[in-house]
């Protein structure tokens, strides 16, 4: 069942959105407006719960990061009225987030981003959500980390595969830095492109598998400008690179994330910010050496597993630099750190464990 207005990059969403932020008093018009829209998602969602009978709502992120504030104004008064079992999933908190913080709904924010009824069960992805989350709403959460099939094997450089570096513009005697990241300031890029021009003995290039730019172009053009300051190659493909592979409309192969993977040497990901750390599990699973910038969710939850990868504080060091050169030039050492991770992965942050702590919430419902 497809609602558009329920898609928060739909234009009446996205005009919305713009007259709420960045100011603290709203129109009587844009009160009636979102208004309008809430009734209208809150009838969509009351034909969709009676059509397919739906027993258990789980909302992935809607109430809890401000995209789409009329939908998540619906959605909160769709249980409150019914009072449905709810897991809500929340990725992003609006205190996460600077764009949030001068606003025009905070009546809106408090009622339902994220709701306190008593049907929810709250899931966060890390700890200091969980903090957060009980210190300023008063809301009990179970901690649902992050996780990747790691029964699964990766998948092998086929044929297919083997034509991405030269259709990207990679020599066979280059080295393949990947940033697999879209392309905003909190994924700290720039350290990835100083770690290339580092790495100029290598043939270092950089590549940013996302060229998804939903904070505005203005980081964008830094880092490219930053780039060729330094004289890096920065490769950001989107007319060939996108979710699954294909042919483009030239005739041209087209290629997937996870060929960006299997082609790369080595991954950057010295964000500065995460709420936990997607690309990190999609390393370790590929068994790719990892350079990775102890934002403070890795420190509490992710390195005291003692995963064995390159890290560093904030900014790149000699002692970074060498580091990685030892594990690019000494295959021997990628293998044994690659199979450590993976077992620890697989450990730690497998479906298993996401079947275990779903379970925990369902007993919460008496659905188990």
């Amino acid at each position: 069942m497809v609602v558009p207005e329920a898609f928060f990059g739909h234009p009446r969403i996205q005009e919305i959105q713009e007259r709420c932020f960045g100011t603290t008093v709203r129109s009587r018009a844009l009160t009636g407006e979102i208004q309008d829209v809430r009734h209208l998602l809150k009838k969509a969602l009351y034909d969709f719960t009676d059509i397919f009978k739906i027993d258990l709502l789980i909302i992935e992120n809607a109430v809890t990061i401000p995209m789409n504030i009329p939908l998540g104004l619906a959605i909160t008064e769709l249980i409150a009225e019914t009072g449905i079992p709810t897991i809500a999933h929340h990725h992003d908190f609006a205190w996460e987030r600077q764009r949030f913080t001068v606003n025009a709904v905070e009546d809106y924010l408090a009622m339902a981003f994220p709701p306190r009824l008593h049907t929810i069960n709250h899931v966060v992805i890390n700890s200091e959500a969980r903090k957060q989350l009980s210190y300023r709403c008063g809301l009990s959460s179970i901690i649902i980390p992050n996780v990747f099939d790691f029964s699964k094997e990766p998948p092998q450089l086929d044929e297919y595969a083997k034509h991405f570096r030269a259709d990207v513009g990679i020599a066979p005697e280059d080295t393949l830095l990947l940033q697999p990241t879209r392309i905003i300031a909190r994924k700290g890029i720039e350290h990835s492109i100083e770690l290339a021009y580092r790495l100029r003995d290598h043939n270092a290039k950089l590549l940013i598998s996302h060229q998804e730019r939903d904070e505005g172009s203005l980081y964008y053009n830094r880092t490219m400008e930053y780039a060729q300051l330094l004289g890096v190659e920065v490769i950001v493909r989107p007319d060939i690179i996108g979710p699954e592979r294909g042919i483009t409309s030239e005739g041209k192969k087209r290629y997937s994330l996870w060929d960006c993977y299997l082609n790369a040497d080595f991954i950057t990901y010295p964000s500065l910010y995460e709420g936990f750390g997607n690309a990190f599990l999609e390393a370790i699973w590929f068994r790719k050496p990892i350079l990775v910038n102890r934002y403070s969710i890795f420190e509490q939850d992710i390195e005291p597993v003692d995963f064995d990868v390159i890290t560093m504080d904030s900014y790149i060091t000699d002692d970074t630099v060498a580091a990685v050169q030892v594990l690019l030039d000494t295959p021997e050492a990628v293998q044994l750190m690659a199979m450590k991770n993976f077992e620890l992965g697989k450990r730690f942050f497998s479906f298993s464990l996401l079947e275990q702590r779903i379970k925990q919430v369902l007993m919460n419902f008496g659905q188990v």
